[in-house]
């Protein structure tokens, strides 16, 4: 049996962007609050991060300001409000390399980064390209890859070749080529080893809404997001492996780019306008947000 506690911790948002950014295909229908978050659990000895968000300065604050985010809030402040620092992190597990998830790799100087090595070759591959393919590097910092190598200089970055089970007790990467990004990968939390039913998946980007996975008014059809350098048909299969390894119990699967998970989880809102979101609290954790 695991005992692990998970938070989705807001550190920033898009106050109004696009519905059609987040559902492939939802023309003219709006916006609503993006927030930007990573995940942290915490249990059997170790201290890990799904994603590290961005630092809020150089390329990192052009692309925020031209994506629109605001209320962005470092790492220190932020992992306080579950009594962490930083620099207790030992482990961190990079679902993608767009600039609001791998762009604070300086903050965490004990922590040993895994990554799909096809996610970090094709971004390279996609930089050297002529500039008229720069659409595909529209939310990279490319700075990041270069950060990425120095962690490799200094034994912390471990390339991952698909499917890695066990990364930690009870914790697994699996990869998802060729959708969001290049070498995407999600990660799902084991709870208990004889059971699907107690498994939470963290998807990263591979899904942003409820929708993506639940369709529209719950009707069960799968909707791609919206930003994809790979395909559709190759998200939608992504999505039915997730289903499938948790049962096919949807409200496992957790996005953290979804405003409404305050809606199916314990929550609480800092005095910094953040929300704290505590998706699941193993059995000897004392660190209880209330709503």
């Amino acid at each position: 049996m695991n005992d692990y506690s998970i938070w989705v911790l807001e550190y920033a948002a898009v106050p109004d962007y696009h519905v059609g950014g987040v559902i492939y295909g939802a023309h003219n229908e709006g916006h609503l609050k993006l927030p930007y978050c990573y995940a942290l659990i915490k249990g059997n000895g170790h201290t890990a991060l799904v994603d590290v968000g961005f630092n809020y300065r150089d390329y990192g604050k052009v692309l925020a300001e031209r994506f629109g985010v605001l209320n962005w809030h470092s790492p220190k402040e932020v992992l306080k409000e579950v009594g962490v620092s930083p620099e207790e992190i030992d482990t961190v597990l990079v679902t993608h390399a767009h600039f609001d998830h791998f762009g604070n790799i300086e903050d965490f100087p004990n922590a040993k980064f895994y990554v799909q090595e096809r996610e970090i070759s094709k971004w390279m591959w996609a930089m050297s390209l002529p500039n008229q393919f720069n659409w595909l590097t529209g939310a990279l910092d490319p700075g990041d890859i270069v950060r990425a190598a120095k962690l490799a200089q200094e034994g912390r970055l471990v390339l991952i070749d698909g499917d890695y089970e066990n990364v930690l007790p009870g914790i697994d990467l699996f990869s998802a080529f060729d959708t969001h990004t290049f070498g995407s990968q999600f990660i799902r939390v084991r709870q208990d080893e004889s059971s699907e039913n107690n498994s939470w998946i963290l998807a990263g980007d591979l899904v942003y809404v409820f929708e993506n996975v639940e369709g529209r008014d719950g009707d069960g059809t799968y909707l791609p997001v919206g930003l994809a350098s790979g395909s559709q048909t190759n998200l939608l299969l992504v999505t039915e492996k997730m289903m499938n390894l948790v049962g096919r119990e949807s409200n496992r699967i957790i996005p953290v780019h979804e405003e409404r998970l305050v809606e199916r989880f314990p929550s609480r809102i800092t005095d910094k306008d953040l929300h704290i979101v505590e998706v699941a609290l193993g059995k000897n954790d004392s660190s209880k947000v209330n709503r």
